[in-house]
C-alpha cells in the first residue's frame, strides 16, 4: 500500500511538497499517479510519472504550478505544488498505474488534505 503525505492548510499562492511513499515494495518500474477529491466533486487525476521517470502527465490547471519527481534511492514520489489556489483544496491521493496516463484500480489510500485558504 501506498501512504500519502504532506498535505497541509496553506494561504492562496503557498507551497507544499506531497510525497507518496511505500514500506513494503518498491516503486521502481511502476508508474504512479496523483489523484485529488474535493468535498461534492468526483475524483480526478492530478498528475502522473511514468516508471522510467521520463514521462509525465498534468492536468491542465496545475500546469506551470506543479511538478511530479521520483526518488528511487527514497522509494518515494513527490508531488510539489506552488502557487496554490483554493480550488486545489482536496484529498490528494497516489496510486500505482499500469501506465502513465493510466487507469487507477484497486481500494485507494487515506490520502492527505490539502487546504488552501484565501
Amino acid at each position: 500500500q501506498l501512504v500519502e503525505s504532506g498535505g497541509g492548510l496553506v494561504q492562496h499562492g503557498g507551497s507544499l511538497r506531497l510525497s507518496c511513499a511505500a514500506s513494503r515494495f518498491t516503486l521502481d518500474g511502476l508508474a504512479i499517479g496523483w489523484f485529488r477529491q474535493a468535498p461534492g466533486k468526483e475524483r480526478e487525476g492530478v498528475s502522473c510519472i511514468s516508471s522510467s521517470g521520463d514521462s509525465t502527465y498534468y492536468r491542465d490547471s496545475v500546469k506551470g504550478r506543479f511538478t511530479i519527481s521520483r526518488d528511487s534511492a527514497k522509494n518515494t514520489v513527490y508531488l510539489q505544488m506552488n502557487s496554490l489556489k483554493p480550488e486545489d483544496t482536496a484529498i490528494y491521493y497516489c496510486k500505482a498505474l499500469g501506465s502513465c496516463p493510466g487507469v487507477p484500480s484497486g481500494s485507494w489510500g487515506q490520502g492527505t488534505q490539502v487546504t488552501v485558504s484565501s
